[in-house]
């Protein structure tokens, strides 16, 4: 399996595709699966091991990303996490744009610095290309997010 540890809760990889590569991630403690490629659905191959999966399908094509897109996988992600036995692999075929933009909106939700974010990510998995677009993508993401909290009555 084409899977890289970000955090001790946090994998981005590669795509799964078969029984033997989703049985090898139930094996590695995976609970949760957010899936960013359009190629593929996970969701049956993860029934027989009772893995959660959010297909959150996304063209890997280079054009900005609605925020509404970052923010379903952002909202599976931290609802899976709240439960601290709970571990997400994050993907997409090749594990390179897709699922690092994820992994970086991810990280970001739960307050990284997206500076910092992107290093950890790209140490410890250096085949990430982290497209500027995408980004982008994720700062207008983050920025939707802020502007969305409810303010303060003080």
């Amino acid at each position: 399996m084409d899977m890289t540890w970000v955090t001790e809760r946090v994998a981005l990889g590669g795509g799964i595709w078969n029984a033997r590569n989703m049985e090898e991630l139930a094996q590695s403690g995976v609970t949760h699966v957010l899936n960013m490629q359009i190629e593929f659905d996970d969701r049956p191959l993860a029934e027989p091991h009772g893995i959660r999966v959010l297909w959150n399908p996304t063209d890997d094509d280079f054009s900005p990303k609605p925020p509404e897109l970052l923010k379903r996988g952002v909202d599976f992600a931290l609802e899976a996490l709240d439960d601290p036995e709970a571990r997400l692999y994050i993907h997409c075929a090749a594990g390179v744009h897709r699922a690092p933009m994820m992994t970086l909106a991810v990280l970001c939700a739960m307050e990284w610095e997206i500076e910092a974010a992107m290093a950890l990510i790209e140490t410890r998995r250096p085949v990430v290309d982290f497209a500027d677009v995408y980004v982008e993508s994720v700062r207008r993401f983050l920025e939707s997010r802020v502007e969305s909290e409810p303010r303060s009555s003080h």
